[in-house]
């Protein structure tokens, strides 16, 4: 998840406005609005400092990279154009056959 995503949910749930988080944390209402809009990247601490300040604890642990989207968008893009077409139409066909399926079951 990136800084400023953090940073809004933070506010969001605490329901501060950028105005109310810049007086608790004691940072410019301006550099909040900055990391909000991605137009800044916060140091560490600035986060931590930011997140503080909307009551909360930021917790960070370190977990196995999972690589799995990665490997499928470059085993999409390594297919030509028409390939890509054929497979989202086959996944289409598929999800709605099973869509269909599962509203038959339930009668």
């Amino acid at each position: 998840m990136s800084a400023w995503a953090v940073l809004r949910e933070a506010r969001a749930q605490a329901g501060l406005s950028q105005r109310a988080l810049a007086a608790r944390s004691g940072v410019a209402q301006s550099e909040i609005a900055r990391i909000e809009t991605g137009r800044q990247e916060p140091s560490f601490a600035r986060l931590l400092q930011l997140v503080h300040g909307a009551g909360f604890d930021l917790k960070v642990e370190l977990v196995p990279r999972d690589d799995h989207d990665a490997q499928l968008i470059r085993s999409v893009l390594s297919l030509r154009p028409e390939e890509r077409l054929d497979s989202l139409e086959a996944q289409d066909e598929f999800f709605s056959e099973a869509n269909e399926l599962s509203r038959g079951s339930g009668r």
